[in-house]
């Protein structure tokens, strides 16, 4: 008997996009699937297209689940690993589709390997410029990594991609760790993936294009505005949190390292999204309150040149940290 996969697909103003969506999921070669569909109280024609689209052509396996107001994508997505059935969960965006055998070669390298998580291909595509790309590459050379300390390891030094889609997990991994999405995060896939690969055993890595990710204007990567700037607070306030519970010298050393890191890039995305100082400043006073590296990390072969220079740039008075950055990295 197959093993059930449980598809979440939150529902906000993706009118644009959710057939192409739906129909990707009904060309699936693996048919032992359930596709929930998460409707966070869309205010346009979304709902009413895939409710069209289910009824026209009679799928059963879909289900419907309405949330009463809109409470954003993080608690859209705890909402389908409530409802969830399967034994495996896979989160796939509305305004993005999956290629045809995408959830087959998952669930049998998943089965095959008994991995935690298996992560797929993701091809990225900008139809307005006519593109494709490979923008998320899974760089670990291994196509299984076992043991968490190979695993975080590797997530830390950026081996393979953050987003929660395209990733097939075990349900009982999710519900056992409580890996939820924390509610309002704009950013939750970089928290989720922190928090998973914290606790992941073993995870498989599947060689070919398993997800279609759309660049388009709404797209959330290219409207980045203050609150994205406060959630990237927000997920280094818990990064920091991680690293002063942890009491694991190794762990904690690789924390500390991706902390510096990932306060580094976004300072860095903050800037060429809006060019705004005041919000500029204010993210970096708020990152300097976080751990940063100690006279002895700069001494230890543990934190890389690069480390240390992303330390020392995100730790100096907001002034002259200011300065510096707009010499390095221009008007």
């Amino acid at each position: 008997m197959s093993s059930l996969v449980s598809i979440v697909v939150p529902v906000y103003n993706v009118e644009k996009f959710i057939e192409r969506c739906l129909f990707s999921v009904v060309q699936q070669t693996y048919k032992d699937i359930e596709c929930i569909l998460v409707n966070d109280n869309t205010p346009d024609s979304s709902m009413a297209l895939a409710e069209k689209f289910i009824s026209n052509h009679d799928y059963p396996f879909f289900k419907i689940v309405n949330l009463p107001t809109n409470l954003g994508l993080s608690e859209a997505r705890n909402r389908g690993i409530d409802e969830a059935k399967g034994q495996y969960i896979y989160f796939l965006d509305g305004d993005d589709a999956i290629f045809p055998q995408a959830i087959e070669g998952m669930v049998n390298l998943a089965e095959n390997t008994k991995a935690d998580l298996v992560v797929g291909q993701s091809i990225c595509i900008n139809e307005a410029e006519k593109w494709e790309k490979d923008y998320f590459p899974s760089m670990v050379s291994q196509s299984l990594l076992e043991g968490n300390r190979n695993i975080f390891s590797a997530f830390v030094d950026g081996l393979y991609p953050v987003m929660a889609c395209d990733k097939l997990v075990r349900l009982d991994f999710i519900r056992k760790n409580a890996l939820y999405f924390v509610k309002d995060l704009f950013s939750q896939d970089v928290l989720w993936s922190f928090q998973s690969a914290l606790r992941l055993q073993k995870i498989a890595f599947l060689r070919e294009s398993t997800y279609r990710y759309y660049f388009h204007e709404d797209s959330i990567i290219h409207n980045r505005g203050e609150k994205h700037f406060k959630n990237w607070i927000s997920i280094a306030q818990y990064i920091d949190k991680a690293y002063r519970e942890n009491k694991n010298t190794f762990y904690k050393n690789l924390i500390l390292r991706y902390l510096v890191g990932f306060k580094s890039q976004t300072l860095e995305m903050n800037w060429k999204a809006q060019k705004n100082e005041e919000l500029w400043k204010s993210s970096y006073k708020a990152y300097k309150k976080l751990k940063s590296l100690t006279p002895i990390n700069y001494l230890s072969p543990n934190f890389s040149f690069t480390s240390k220079k992303q330390d020392f740039f995100t730790s100096l008075p907001v002034g002259i940290g200011f300065f510096l950055f707009r010499y390095r990295y221009g008007r």
